[in-house]
């Protein structure tokens, strides 16, 4: 099967470039645009679509992979206004375990929202709000600020979070979160959590930062991630997995199994 017009674009862009041995790879979107001209593509009005789909929804080509070093693969950063870069890196897609436990939480999303949400980032974002599940999952009292805040981060350019939580814990101590949102077929990303540490740093100096992603597994069961900075990418510190149920769903064997889980660190 032949390559679409975005891995087309893509593939000459970095091959252009890429020398063997490098681990990071500069370009600019006004490279999709001469690309495009090159090939005799015919570009969407969009052109950022054509580097948000590497991001968070295709896997880039097998001949840009293939370049990784051992036990690295590539992801597409952000470093300015119009500015991108290759980068190597050691983590791996943000996919939800078969083997983690679910738990079963009853479901308080108003009739009318659930009898016309879709399985899409919207539905997602208001079963988390409808529910709590971001208070449940972090331990911390929070509050919905913004839904698909976009902003500018220095060295980084435009970035978006799909939803930003502000907490207080028990302490008094402020909390801020930033949630990305998936559903459907796209993916969850490295890179749109290290934005969120870069927008936390940038506009919340004075908050704790704890970036949040969720993705639906089913309509009802949810996966909640919560990540740390790392050396050069970020790993995740704790998944959990909620089922909403209705009230009657939730028995006493299964309040005695929570009550036995080790709290979360």
């Amino acid at each position: 099967m032949g390559k679409n017009r975005y891995e087309q674009i893509i593939e000459r862009i970095f091959l252009s470039k890429y020398q063997p041995g490098m681990r990071e790879v500069d370009f600019l979107r006004q490279d999709i645009i001469d690309v495009a001209e090159e090939l005799d593509i015919l570009l969407p009005k969009n052109i950022g679509d054509v580097i948000y789909s590497f991001r968070y929804r295709n896997s880039l080509p097998d001949s840009v992979l293939s370049r990784a070093p051992t036990g690295f693969t590539w992801i597409i950063r952000s470093t300015g206004r119009s500015r991108y870069c290759f980068v190597a890196v050691t983590g791996q897609a943000i996919v939800p375990s078969q083997m983690l436990a679910e738990t079963k939480v009853p479901d308080a999303t108003p009739g009318i929202v659930a009898m016309y949400a879709l399985s899409d980032e919207q539905a997602l974002l208001a079963k988390l709000r409808y529910n709590r599940l971001i208070d449940i999952f972090t331990g911390v009292t929070c509050y919905s600020l913004q839904n698909h805040l976009r902003t500018t981060v220095p060295n980084m350019g435009q970035v978006e979070t799909d939803e930003l939580y502000i907490g207080v814990d028990r302490r008094g101590a402020h909390y801020v979160f930033p949630v990305q949102a998936k559903g459907g077929k796209d993916r969850l990303s490295i890179v749109q959590i290290e934005q969120d540490f870069a927008l936390c740093a940038a506009k919340f100096p004075e908050l704790i930062c704890r970036p949040i992603a969720t993705q639906f597994m089913d309509d009802s069961l949810i996966a909640l991630f919560e990540f740390e900075q790392a050396q050069d990418t970020v790993r995740i510190v704790i998944e959990r997995h909620y089922r909403l149920v209705p009230f009657d769903h939730v028995s006493s064997a299964d309040i005695e199994v929570y009550r036995g889980r080790l709290p979360a660190e």
